[in-house]
């Protein structure tokens, strides 16, 4: 069966977007989403941990017996997220000291294990790493727009570079990232059902057309 890359790469961007569609991960979405760069930190991190797990449990999905199975693809998983914090740790400090907690909460966000049950589980090794790419992708770009738009409005910055002195600190407050989150919600929610009422509208034209042409 040949695999249909543009579809896996738009269901990780935007028709299955993790954040925005499925509402997985809420936890670092919510808290670490105050400045546009730790959302690029997490998501780098959540991308990468996706990326292998879904390679190595692809390769192994013959192998692992079906008993154990979300044992095992926890334990790939936190092999991973273990990988990541020495790395960050080791490399990127900064980084390492903003994720805190979170990195290591990796293990059981349900992004990752979802695409391991879901999808690497039963599908080849490239087909499983462009899934875990992408998925990660949307789940990078979702948290980086919502942390620049709560960094921007809560601090007057972007990415650490001051725009202007006005500032709303309850953008910068729990609250704030509750209501963002909402917000960017309803508008991805908005945009996807517009889009699609827009395709069906336009594939019913079509067929209609047809029907004509062929009377």
């Amino acid at each position: 069966m040949k695999t249909n890359f543009k579809k896996i790469a738009t269901d990780g961007v935007i028709t299955q977007n993790p954040t925005l569609k499925l509402v997985l991960g809420t936890c670092p979405t919510l808290a670490l989403t105050t400045m546009a760069m730790n959302g690029i930190y997490m998501g780098l991190a959540v991308t990468f941990v996706l990326i292998c797990s879904n390679v190595l449990i692809s390769l192994l999905r013959k192998l692992i017996p079906s008993q154990v199975r979300i044992p095992a693809f926890v334990l790939i998983i936190a092999t991973f997220v273990t990988l990541v914090r020495l790395l960050l740790d080791k490399l990127l400090p900064d980084a390492y000291e903003v994720l805190g907690l979170y990195l290591p909460l990796i293990v059981v966000n349900c992004i990752i294990l979802a695409r391991a049950e879901s999808f690497a589980s039963k599908n080849g090794v490239i087909a499983s790493a462009t899934d875990g790419l992408f998925m990660g992708i949307g789940f990078t770009l979702a948290l980086t727009l919502m942390g620049a738009f709560r960094e921007i409005l809560g601090a007057g910055a972007v990415f650490g570079i001051t725009l202007w002195n006005f500032q709303i600190g309850f953008f910068s407050s729990s609250a704030g990232s509750f209501f963002t989150y909402a917000l960017f919600i309803a508008i991805f929610s908005l945009v996807s059902s517009t889009i699609s009422k827009s395709k069906r509208k336009k594939l019913s034209r079509l067929n209609g057309e047809n029907l004509t042409a062929e009377v």
